[in-house]
């Protein structure tokens, strides 16, 4: 398997936006690539320009400079049936996880964002696990620069071969 499949890739809106779907079955997780690489969790940083919060989730833009990355972040922990199956103290600590990231996420604010990439009606989407909200003013310019670093060295070179 592809190291870049199970790994949080650092992209651009524009990268992102721009990933291929290959189309799967309803019980597997939809699959998405960048130049041929498999590509499922991504990490991104920018200014949170809408929010909208529902009783279930919390849906807001991270605008990078290249566009805008829908995410959600869902808030149904306690009450989903997806989440039965988990050890009860578990969930609730998942559920005060997401209150706490929902509670972070407001306009104007530098967010980092990790998640899975998902999409919803045939548009991507980043499905929250993680928010960090960034002090520092650099943050923006220097994941621009891992973004293209890692491009070039990383993600735009093959998979690793095996022997």
């Amino acid at each position: 398997m592809d190291p870049m499949y199970s790994s949080h890739v650092k992209l651009l809106a524009l990268d992102l936006l721009s990933l291929t779907q290959k189309s799967s079955s309803s019980s597997e997780p939809a699959c998405f690539y960048r130049k041929g690489r498999p590509v499922s969790r991504a990490e991104t940083l920018g200014v949170v320009v809408s929010r909208e919060l529902k009783n279930q989730f919390l849906k807001f833009l991270v605008d990078d400079g290249t566009g805008c990355i829908p995410c959600i972040l869902w808030l149904n922990h306690l009450n989903s049936p997806y989440f039965s199956r988990r050890n009860p103290s578990d969930v609730r600590v998942m559920a005060e996880m997401a209150a706490n990231h929902a509670s972070q996420i407001k306009l104007g604010v530098l967010a980092r964002v990790r998640g899975r990439i998902t999409a919803y009606r045939g548009a991507l989407q980043i499905t929250v696990s993680d928010v960090v909200v960034e002090r520092d003013p650099n943050a923006q310019i220097l994941h621009w620069l891992d973004c293209v670093k890692l491009a070039r060295n990383c993600y735009d070179v093959g998979p690793p071969q095996r022997h």
